[in-house]
């Protein structure tokens, strides 16, 4: 898999998203998924991303344990300022004690000294972003932080925040079928020499073809909640249109769904992007690995970006008022 830079940082071009193996897709075998962050080395991955909301702790515990002797050959992210509160609904705290206070706990359960990459991980908004960058600088400074990131924000923060300390990296929702970043954010990016790194590049998985039958997803997937407009049953009927001319490009390509998917994010923003695709399926993070070096023609770039669309896609990625919610969506 070849490299690509986020800030300091010479990662692989593709990182690999931790979470699924805590949270958000059903249950994980603890087992299978240190398998898979011992294969994943193996196999180029160079950029590891997880978050101390993901499982309350549990992702980065993993990590800490899987991966703890070989701590030097991959960069690491993670995130603070989302968390679980009583009765499992995520809530956002963006106050420095906590921040300082959460970067304590992760950086335990991690079982390392310092974190490359660390990301405010939603815009607290009664806290302003300035006091928050602060925190993440004093970290930095402590030498318990490397670098730091924003995640979900909107180019207005990015600028207040990048005025603050200087922001290696954005990540945001970005695939085929969710565009946002496109609006603003990009372009902010590309001025300011911040790094974007596309979060669910694979359209949780709707792009891979692995969710045909919402009503088969097992319980404790986000894919079932009605937070997810694009998977209730009737929106979902009509996207699944799209998979038929979108698998035969596949086919006639030689690769699989979820690497073309992939692939298309890699041939944007001239060779910039790091997506970081999610699953606790070690063929998959194999198959996800392969799509590294995939080099799309712009012909077929071009046919992609007119076959799935915010404006052929049914429904919103989220509902209208998680949507007023987050930061990035103000762009």
């Amino acid at each position: 898999m070849h490299k690509r830079k986020i800030g300091p940082f010479e990662v692989s071009a593709i990182g690999l998203g931790c979470m699924n193996m805590s949270m958000g897709y059903g249950p994980a075998d603890d087992a299978e998924s240190t398998r898979l962050l011992e294969k994943s080395l193996e196999q180029g991955y160079t950029f590891l991303d997880t978050a101390a909301v993901y499982g309350s702790g549990h992702n980065e515990e993993l990590i800490g344990r899987a991966l703890h002797g070989r701590r030097d050959q991959f960069v690491l992210a993670s995130k603070c300022g989302l968390f679980r509160a009583d009765g499992g609904k995520v809530a956002v705290d963006g106050r420095p004690q906590v921040i300082r206070q959460t970067c304590e706990d992760s950086l335990r359960r991690l079982r390392t000294d310092v974190i490359d990459l660390y990301y405010l991980h939603r815009l607290d908004p009664k806290v302003p972003i300035e006091e928050s960058v602060g925190a993440l600088g004093e970290l930095v400074d402590a030498g318990k932080v490397r670098t730091i990131g924003l995640s979900e924000v909107s180019t207005e923060t990015l600028r207040v925040a990048h005025a603050v300390h200087p922001v290696t990296a954005v990540q945001s929702e970005y695939s085929l079928w969710t565009r946002t970043p496109e609006r603003k954010m990009l372009a902010a990016c590309r001025e300011l020499g911040v790094a974007f790194v596309p979060f669910s590049p694979v359209a949780r998985g709707f792009l891979a073809g692995s969710a045909k039958d919402v009503t088969q997803l097992s319980s404790g997937d986000i894919r079932c909640t009605n937070a997810r407009p694009r998977f209730e049953p009737d929106n979902f009927e009509k996207n699944l249109r799209l998979l038929g001319p979108y698998a035969d490009l596949a086919e006639d390509l030689g690769c699989t769904m979820a690497q073309l998917a992939l692939a298309w994010l890699l041939a944007r923003e001239d060779g910039t992007l790091i997506p970081i695709p999610g699953t606790k399926d070690v063929a998959h993070m194999a198959e996800n690995a392969a799509a590294g070096d995939i080099v799309l023609a712009p012909p077929v770039v071009d046919r992609l970006d007119q076959l799935i669309n915010e404006e052929t896609v049914a429904g919103r990625r989220y509902t209208d008022a998680l949507m007023a919610s987050i930061d990035s969506e103000k762009d």
